[in-house]
């Protein structure tokens, strides 16, 4: 059977442009899954499961508001806060699974279809080191290039070197043969910073997942890890630290409020 879930290898890409330069790069992998499909992956493959341990899981208390109930209506609720009414039609998810019971992802995007095939809203769901989580919810205008262009306010307390007062720019090219998501960041003075991630599509197969898992047999560690190390580097760079709020809850921003699709 040929599933639209899929293995994305690839790399990502930081780069801070002020007060002081810092870039990264390294590869990784993500995977997009099709919520109609995730029992059938898990019952496909021996090394990937559904909300039980194995080499690779999907736990859905992981995603949306983390309560573990069904995450479609919970994605459909956001899209309607939108404005913009589900008919059904596919939700992907572009995201790290559990590796060995253990994830972080700093940011995972929803991909909301309507039953033609068509984008209709993408939802940005940011978590930090904290815990905290806050998602973006922006509809996708009706006709849009096959390349997405958004933007955002910045509503959450993302690292110590970044102020609230942030302005984000999407720029995503939607999961096929292809996948490339970049986030840019900048303020009243200008750019500040960007990340991007970037992979190209491989089946979803325990072949796959074995490959993934041989060349980045610690990745969602090595997230957490480079995370801290890389605080490490700007701290001793100099760059001013911002202090932790913390927030109430996980939070939700709704961008645009367009007219129903």
């Amino acid at each position: 059977m040929s599933w639209q879930s899929a293995i994305y290898p690839g790399t990502v890409f930081h780069q801070r442009f002020r007060p002081r330069v810092h870039r990264l790069h390294y590869r990784i992998f993500q995977c997009l899954f099709d919520l109609d499909e995730i029992d059938a992956l898990a019952a496909g493959q021996r090394l990937f499961s559904r909300n039980r341990f194995n080499l690779f899981s999907f736990h859905d208390k992981d995603f949306g508001d983390r309560s573990g109930t069904p995450l479609r209506p919970q994605i459909e609720a956001l899209m309607r806060r939108a404005g913009r009414e589900p008919d059904g039609g596919p939700i992907r998810l572009l995201t790290m699974p559990r590796m060995l019971g253990h994830v972080f992802n700093p940011i995972s995007v929803w991909f909301c279809h309507r039953m033609d095939g068509s984008l209709s809203t993408i939802v940005y769901e940011v978590t930090n080191t904290f815990k905290e989580r806050h998602s973006y919810v922006i509809p996708v205008p009706d006709g849009a290039a096959a390349t997405i262009r958004q933007s955002c306010d910045k509503c959450f307390y993302v690292s110590p070197f970044m102020d609230i007062d942030m302005r984000y720019d999407f720029t995503v090219d939607p999961p096929g043969e292809r996948t490339k998501v970049v986030v840019a960041g900048g303020d009243a003075h200008g750019p500040l910073i960007v990340a991007a991630f970037s992979g190209n599509r491989q089946p979803f197969s325990d072949g796959n997942l074995l490959k993934a898992f041989l060349k980045h047999p610690l990745l969602t560690f090595k997230v957490v890890a480079g995370i801290h190390v890389e605080a490490l580097w700007l701290f001793l760079k100099r760059v001013g630290v911002r202090r932790h709020v913390a927030t109430a809850g996980d939070g939700v921003s709704i961008v645009v409020r367009a007219e129903p699709a």
